[in-house]
């Protein structure tokens, strides 16, 4: 069955058509909860949350878009209300774990590895996640769309509702706090001097 075909059956009732539809999207739900929250048991709950809604709201899916697409916005509006909520802002994980698998170490131990460069390397991971925590909700959720999801403007606009321009005004701002935030830091240098 196709999505559509799924969507309409799970319009009718069918509670087996709604479980395929939440088993194709549960992965990429769960992983932009948890980008958005940093928290394996809220990104959890709102993935829950999304789905009940989804169900809740099925009747009132026009359609206009993918159901994929009519999730993330749910999903995403889930996050943000939580975390106003919350009034709170947690380092975010910027790993994206699929089925519960972790990655795995290579069998042969890399030479290039030092003490220095994994110093060097967590730091880095650690500002930017204090980086992307210290933005808005907003900002946050367009940018981990755009730069982790590799969702299009056009994308973004749709599944969030918004405007084209908003959304690329959003995505400026965010990369150009989330610069500041990093050369206040000392973890940003900017980009190298032109050679004319």
């Amino acid at each position: 069955m196709t999505e559509q075909e799924l969507v309409a059956a799970a319009r009718s009732g069918d509670p087996d058509a709604f479980a395929r539809l939440v088993e194709a999207n549960q992965t990429k739900v769960y992983n932009l909860a948890y980008r958005m929250t940093g928290n394996p048991e809220d990104a959890a709950d709102l993935t829950q949350e999304a789905f009940l809604n989804a169900w809740r709201g099925l009747a009132r899916f026009g359609g206009q878009s993918a159901f994929s697409t009519w999730l993330y916005r749910l999903t995403s509006n889930a996050c943000i209300d939580f975390l106003r909520r919350q009034g709170r802002r947690e380092t975010l994980s910027m790993t994206v774990e699929e089925n519960g698998d972790e990655a795995r170490q290579a069998e042969w131990p890399d030479e290039r590895w030092s003490p220095e460069r994994e110093l060097e390397r967590r730091e880095a991971k650690e500002a930017l996640e204090a980086g992307l925590a210290a933005l808005s909700p907003d900002h946050r959720q367009v940018l981990l769309l755009r730069e982790l999801e590799g969702q299009s403007y056009s994308e973004i606009a749709q599944s969030l509702a918004l405007e084209e321009g908003t959304v690329k005004s959003r995505i400026a701002r965010a990369r150009l706090a989330l610069r500041d935030f990093l050369k206040k830091s000392g973890n940003f240098s900017g980009p190298p001097p032109s050679k004319d």
